[in-house]
C-alpha cells in the first residue's frame, strides 16, 4: 500500500517512492514537448523534497516527442537521481530511447529495459 504523501500524479505522469526506488510512469498518449518536460521534471524535483534517488522510469507512455523536450530531459532531466532504468516498448520506445541514451548522453547511469524486473533489480546496485 502506498501512503498518499508517498504519491503524485499530474496530467502527464505518477510518481511513487517504494523501497527506496522512485517509480515515475507517463499515462497514455503523452507527447513530450519541452511545456511537459518541465512541468514533469520540476513535479518530480519537489515531490522528491530534495531526496536524490534510482529512478525506474515508465515511458510507454509517451508516444511522440519533439528535440526540445528531449534536450530538456537531457539537461535537466537527471537531477536528484542515483540512476535510471528506463521501461520501454519493444519497437518505438526503443527507438526513442536508444537516440537519446548517444546523442544526449545522460549524466547518471541509465539503461533501457522491457520489463520492470529487470530493471528494479538494476536500480537496486545504485540505492
Amino acid at each position: 500500500m502506498i501512503a498518499a504523501h508517498d504519491f503524485y500524479e499530474n496530467e502527464y505522469a505518477l510518481f511513487w517512492v517504494e523501497n527506496g526506488i522512485l517509480f515515475f510512469e507517463y499515462k497514455p498518449d503523452v507527447i513530450l514537448t519541452l511545456n511537459v518536460a518541465k512541468r514533469v521534471v520540476a513535479d518530480r524535483i519537489q515531490f522528491q523534497n530534495e531526496k536524490s534517488y534510482p529512478v525506474l522510469c515508465d515511458i510507454r507512455g509517451i508516444i511522440d516527442t519533439d528535440k526540445s523536450g528531449r534536450d530538456y530531459l537531457a539537461q535537466s532531466g537527471s537531477l536528484l537521481t542515483k540512476a535510471v532504468g528506463l521501461i520501454v516498448h519493444q519497437k518505438v520506445s526503443i527507438t526513442i530511447s536508444t537516440f537519446y541514451l548517444h546523442i544526449s548522453k545522460p549524466t547518471v547511469p541509465t539503461q533501457l529495459f522491457t520489463n520492470k524486473e529487470d530493471a528494479i533489480l538494476f536500480l537496486n546496485n545504485h540505492l
